[in-house]
C-alpha cells in the first residue's frame, strides 16, 4: 500500500492493496476503493462512494458530497458508484443521490475535466466526456461516447443520447437525441457524422440514421410523433437506428430542435 502519512483514512473502508493515496487526502467510512486507485493530494471521498479498478482523482476534487438540495436529510443512506478506469480532475463534485439506497453513476472510462460539476442522482455513460466547468442540474442522463462542451449548463431531468456533441457554453433545458450536434440554447445543429465515424459506425449504419434523422426532424412538427410513426413503419434495421427512434418514447423535458423551429411551437412538450 502506498498511503502518504498525511491522508485521513476511516477505519471502515475497503481499500485494495494497489491503491495510492496522497498528502492530505480524506477517505471517510463506507468508502470502497478498487485496483489501482489513484487518490491524489487533498482529494476528498466521502462516505457510500464505491470506485472501481483504476480510477484516478486529481487534488481537490470531492467524490460523494451532499446533494444541494434543501429538502435533503443528511441521513439518508445513498452514494456515488465510478466505473472502472474514470478519471475525475482537479476540483470536480460528484454528489450523492438523494434517495435511499441509489447512487449517482458515472460509468466505465468517463473523464470528467476540472471543475465540472455532476449533481445528485445523475448517470454518466461509458467513456462520456465533460469539458471543464460543466454544470449539471439532479437527474440529468448523459448517453455513452457522449461529449459535452466546456462551460455548458444541462437542466436537471434531460437526457443526453449516445454520441451526442454539446458545443462549448451552450443551455439546455431539452432532451438531446443520440447522435446528434447542439448547441446555443437547444439549438439541434444537425448530425454528428464525424463522432459516429470515430466510432468505427460502418456506412450502412450512418446512412440508416442520417434517414432516421430526416423523417424525425425534416417536417419541422413534433419529432416524439414522427419517431412513433417511424417505429410503427420498422424503418429503423439496425440496433442504433432503433435506439435512435426509441429514445423520443421517454423524457419529461421535450427535445430539441432546428433553430428555425425552436419558437415555432411548443408541441414537443407533451410527453
Amino acid at each position: 500500500m502506498s498511503f502518504h502519512s498525511t491522508a485521513v483514512i476511516h477505519e471502515a473502508t475497503r481499500i485494495d492493496p494497489s491503491v495510492t493515496i496522497g498528502p492530505y487526502a480524506v477517505i471517510e467510512d463506507g468508502v470502497e476503493l478498487g485496483a489501482g486507485c489513484v487518490i491524489e493530494a487533498h482529494a476528498m471521498v466521502r462516505s457510500g462512494s464505491v470506485l472501481g479498478e483504476g480510477c484516478h482523482v486529481f487534488p481537490h476534487a470531492v467524490v460523494g458530497g451532499p446533494p444541494q438540495d434543501l429538502r435533503f436529510d443528511p441521513k439518508t443512506p445513498s452514494g456515488v458508484r465510478l466505473g472502472n478506469r474514470v478519471t475525475v480532475r482537479e476540483g470536480v463534485t460528484i454528489h450523492r443521490a438523494t434517495q435511499a439506497g441509489q447512487f449517482t453513476w458515472v460509468e466505465d472510462e468517463a473523464f470528467l475535466m476540472a471543475y465540472s460539476h455532476v449533481a445528485h442522482d445523475c448517470r454518466i455513460g461509458p467513456h462520456a466526456i465533460l469539458a471543464n466547468n460543466v454544470m449539471m442540474g439532479g437527474f440529468v442522463e448523459i448517453g455513452a461516447h457522449a461529449f459535452i462542451g466546456g462551460g455548458a449548463a444541462l437542466h436537471q431531468f434531460i437526457r443526453i443520447g449516445e454520441s451526442v456533441m454539446v458545443s462549448g457554453v451552450s443551455r439546455l433545458t431539452r432532451d438531446v437525441p443520440p447522435f446528434c450536434l447542439v448547441a446555443e440554447r437547444d439549438e439541434l445543429s444537425g448530425f454528428n457524422l464525424i463522432g459516429l465515424k470515430r466510432r468505427g459506425f460502418g456506412s450502412e449504419v450512418i446512412r440508416e440514421l442520417k434517414k432516421l434523422y430526416r423523417a424525425v426532424y425534416f417536417d419541422g412538427g413534433n419529432p416524439k410523433h414522427y419517431a412513433e410513426a417511424a417505429r410503427n413503419d420498422h424503418m429503423a434495421q439496425t440496433p442504433e437506428g432503433t435506439r435512435f427512434l426509441e429514445f423520443f418514447a421517454g423524457g419529461k423535458r421535450g427535445f430539441v430542435r432546428p433553430e428555425r423551429r425552436l419558437h415555432a411551437t411548443e408541441d414537443d412538450t407533451d410527453v
